[in-house]
């Protein structure tokens, strides 16, 4: 979404006008849904070794690419994500901004979808807000749980709240029990822009949870590089137990007390990476196990990052590979730069984060991140050109509205159209 910069920008995201942000210093804290604990699970540094692979494949084996329209009888209003559960390859969910989670059956000529949930009368879908994000636990199969984050009002100087729940499912999936739900995380925002939103269990088992900077412009409240709060970062938590969440012990300051309303006075143990502006749609690499994201700029660079524990990307001392605040000689010591960044208003106005494609449907796409732009509609995959450098080259140029992509259990792609439509990439010829 427009993850989003401009207010203009996030009208035509999300169709509704954007008035100016408000707020005064910092979100007050409040009391989350449960205490956190220290994980006993095995640290994620123990987990397999990835297997080798190039971060960035050559641009000489890419082969033509079009975009398909796939489900052609059903649309949906302002969908957000689509997904399918842990080991279930029969139906897709599409969740809607406004709060509502819908199922259908993966068949080209499925023409009826059947309604999850409906949370529209507890999400706040103004602005950047909504129904954001959904995660099917690992053991889904047989524990039921399904994890949802969304946007609720708040009130002073927290006018909006992101809360991460669970529910459960108590009919394999086809609903989830409205009177399950469990708040695990509740936390305040300063302005209702620059959610983030997306939830996503990693190969360790563990939650990951992204949220932008908190919003209005240009981050005032300094939240990228201040690691006592829970914004402009990505979380890492163990949902396993029955309580809120337990801390991973390997997280970066996992011995720190838990950062209540999303803040704390010493340094969050909740976090894994920070010095992020609006990270809008990330994915794990099936093969490798890296964490990649795309994260939207202010209004000169958008970016591409792989996403490591206790790294930090810079925002908002920088925009891209930018200075942006201070303008000149910006720190740079301790940061992780981009695996790519590009212009704002030439290439693009706010990137969507994608996927390492994997599939088998597309052979000289294997490898390489594919990722589009919500307001030019264009899809490109990330290349090494000769000199080595990260670079992208054009997939497609879709005319589309794209708020996310989807990846099925095969590795093929799919992508979302705001307007209500399902879309699939294909190959369109020979490999050259």
């Amino acid at each position: 979404m427009q993850p989003m910069r401009h207010h203009a920008r996030f009208a035509l995201l999300f169709a509704v006008a954007l008035a100016a942000c408000g707020g005064a210093g910092d979100a007050p804290s409040a009391t989350s849904a449960g205490e956190s604990r220290t994980s006993s699970r095995q640290p994620a540094a123990d987990a397999p070794p990835s297997p080798p692979d190039v971060l960035v494949p050559a641009r000489s084996a890419l082969p033509p690419v079009s975009i398909e329209r796939v489900f052609p009888a059903l649309s949906f209003r302002q969908p957000v994500q689509m997904l399918q559960a842990p080991g279930d390859d029969s139906r897709w969910y599409v969740l809607e901004k406004t709060g509502r989670v819908y199922v259908f059956a993966n068949r080209a000529d499925v023409r009826a979808v059947e309604l999850v949930l409906d949370l529209r009368d507890a999400v706040d879908a103004r602005s950047e807000g909504g129904l954001l994000g959904m995660a099917f636990a690992p053991d889904f199969a047989t524990s039921g749980r399904v994890y949802l984050s969304y946007t609720r009002r708040g009130s002073g100087a927290a006018p909006m709240q992101s809360v991460i729940a669970r529910y459960l499912s108590r009919d394999g999936g086809r609903t989830l029990d409205p009177a399950s739900r469990r708040e695990l995380l509740v936390v305040d925002q300063p302005y209702v822009n620059h959610n983030g939103g997306g939830i996503g269990f990693g190969p360790d088992g563990l939650l990951y949870v992204a949220l932008g900077d908190g919003g209005a412009a240009g981050d005032p409240h300094d939240h990228g590089q201040n690691t006592r709060t829970l914004l402009g970062a990505f979380l890492r938590l163990d949902v396993a137990g029955e309580g809120a969440y337990a801390i991973p012990r390997d997280n970066p300051f996992a011995g720190n007390p838990p950062c209540a309303g999303g803040q704390g006075a010493r340094a969050c143990p909740e976090l894994y990476a920070w010095g992020l502006r609006n990270p809008w749609r990330w994915s794990f690499d099936r093969f490798t196990g890296r964490l990649w994201a795309g994260d939207v700029g202010q209004n000169a660079r958008e970016e591409i990052n792989v996403i490591e524990r206790g790294g930090n990307y810079g925002w908002r001392w920088r925009e891209g590979f930018l200075c942006y605040r201070p303008a000149r000689d910006c720190p740079r010591d301790g940061l992780i730069d981009p695996v790519l960044d590009y212009r704002t208003g030439v290439d693009g106005h706010s990137i969507t984060g994608g996927h390492v494609y994997r599939g088998a449907a597309i052979p000289g796409l294997h490898g390489h991140y594919v990722f589009g732009d919500f307001v030019s509609g264009r899809v490109w995959a990330l290349v090494s050109e000769p000199d080595g450098r990260p670079g992208k080259r054009e997939l497609a140029a879709t005319g589309l509205n794209i708020p996310a992509f989807a990846e099925d259990h095969d590795g093929e792609l799919y992508l979302l159209d705001f307007g209500g439509g399902i879309h699939r990439l294909r190959a369109a010829g020979p490999a050259p």
